[in-house]
């Protein structure tokens, strides 16, 4: 294959934008292959049938007939149903598997039988791929949902010729999810034969089913969502007890930043805000500013930094830090702060009792509503992100695209997308901080509040923050970077056979 001819790709994933979503999965699983189809390759979309997805709604179409699928000694039906993803480039088909017993229900996650079925989805779909006769030379697995699918590549379907020249990625979003389980899954996905994967330095794969940990020993090429965070997965912190075995595929493991649709949030077009605004003229910034005041209650005040947040409330996302400086906070700087998501108990009752004694000054909004999430990126002055991990981070993409300057920890995605302010270079697109204590992140709080009451510098930032591209069509220009090296150097042997225990 030549380093330019078009790759047929598959993406693999448990929800997908505008389909089925309940995180930043759904939305890099909606918006890289539309990007991969613009660049001129053949991309198709695989996912579950969730009970939630409207037949009418999405024009789904039958595309192929039942067909059996093997779980175990069973063979439960399957069909495919399509449906496509719009791009200028052409419609995109998306193929759903439907089968009743395991995805016609209220939710997407959370039911004793996961592992039954996500193992039936991924060979599902294989299995489709050979009713419709569609050869991808990459199939690209996202998360833990879709990891046996390297296992499999590698094992019962090594010898098939349909696949003998398919490759695998595997796209870790967040470690902290993995997808473990006991014994009787390895017979269920067929592969109980080959038995646990052992490593010595990590014995607790020893007797459980670990379907991320099998998706990194498995796959050609291993990514996740930002450069710092592939490298921060490799120390004992940061690996969730897979780091050994990480450090192990360090070869063949990258970092490639998520995308926004910059088309999609642009405040020169977005409709839900209340004034448009783009770097030649961001006068229309202020007016949103205003209209977030009133939509949540606050005092209109053009003067007072406006600082806001959207996130899920909890300690991971930095919760307990904002939860310690907040009262000095509002008693000691001129300052507003809004807050939308919902998430631990605990934090939704600090968070209404600290609003109802400080009503001009905070307000909270415990739930997601994607109006005044837009409402919130347009009219804020500072964007709060103290995560204590944060593998790659969408919202502060979309507040550096709307002017909102970004107040994050310097992890992950939030290092690898937000420089730090510096005054005498007059340098940086927003401000960080190192250590995971209350007293950094007040103290960088306090410095992005004094260094908004110099008007000139400020707009300078706030022009270069939104002059940052994070749209979809760098990143995935690298992952067909990834693609080509995974169909270059796929592996033809089991990785690390040495650790395998038969």
């Amino acid at each position: 294959m030549s380093d330019d001819a078009p790759l047929r790709i598959l993406i693999m994933a448990a929800e997908v934008v505008p389909f089925a979503k309940t995180g930043g999965l759904a939305d890099v699983a909606g918006a890289l292959p539309k990007a991969l189809k613009l660049l001129g390759h053949d991309v198709r979309v695989a996912m579950p049938r969730y009970g939630r997805i409207a037949t009418e709604r999405f024009q789904l179409q039958q595309a192929s007939q039942p067909f059996p699928v093997p779980m175990d000694h069973r063979l439960p039906e399957a069909r495919l149903l399509a449906s496509t993803l719009a791009t200028p480039a052409g419609d995109l088909p998306v193929y759903m598997v439907d089968n009743q017993h395991y995805f016609d229900r209220d939710g997407i996650y959370m039911y004793e039988d996961d592992a039954d079925r996500f193992i039936f989805f991924s060979r599902a779909t294989l299995e489709g791929l050979k009713q419709l006769g569609w050869q991808p030379d990459v199939v690209h697995c996202h998360d833990w949902h879709t990891a046996i699918v390297p296992n499999w590549l590698k094992t019962i379907y090594k010898d098939e010729p349909f696949f003998a020249q398919t490759a695998s990625v595997y796209t870790i979003h967040n470690l902290a999810y993995q997808g473990i389980f006991g014994h009787r899954v390895l017979e269920i996905a067929g592969v109980d034969e080959y038995g646990f994967i052992a490593h010595p330095d990590t014995p607790h794969l020893n007797d459980v089913v670990d379907f991320m940990g099998r998706g990194i020993y498995y796959a050609d090429i291993v990514n996740t969502v930002s450069e710092t965070y592939a490298r921060e997965i490799l120390r004992p912190e940061f690996g969730e007890g897979l780091d050994p075995l990480l450090r192990d595929r360090r070869d063949r493991l990258f970092g490639v930043l998520n995308g926004i649709d910059a088309q999609s949030y642009n405040p020169a077009a977005d409709p839900q805000i209340a004034a448009p605004y783009d770097m030649l003229d961001i006068g229309g910034k202020l007016a949103c500013k205003l209209d977030l005041q009133r939509t949540l209650g606050l005092p209109e005040d053009r003067e007072v930094a406006l600082i806001g947040a959207i996130s899920r409330l909890s300690d991971q996302k930095g919760f307990d830090l904002i939860g310690a400086v907040l009262e000095p906070l509002l008693r000691l700087l001129p300052v507003q702060l809004v807050i939308m998501g919902t998430g631990e108990q605990r934090y939704h009752e600090r968070f209404t009792q600290i609003a109802a004694h400080h009503p001009e000054q905070f307000a909270v909004a415990l739930t997601f509503n994607d109006t005044l999430a837009r409402k919130i990126y347009a009219g804020s002055d500072l964007f709060l992100m103290p995560s204590r991990f944060e593998p790659c981070g969408l919202n502060q993409m979309i507040a550096l695209r709307y002017g909102a300057i970004p107040l994050v920890r310097a992890t992950g995605g939030l290092a690898d997308t937000v420089a730090d302010y510096h005054a005498a270079a007059d340098q940086g697109n927003g401000f960080t901080f190192g250590p995971y204590e209350h007293l950094a992140l007040y103290t960088a709080i306090v410095r992005a509040v004094e260094t908004y009451q110099h008007r000139d510098l400020w707009r300078k930032m706030v022009l270069r923050a939104m002059a940052a591209d994070h749209s979809w069509d760098a990143s995935a220009r690298r992952y067909v970077d990834l693609y080509r090296r995974a169909v270059a150097s796929r592996i033809e042997r089991l990785p690390h056979e040495s650790y395998r225990l038969g």
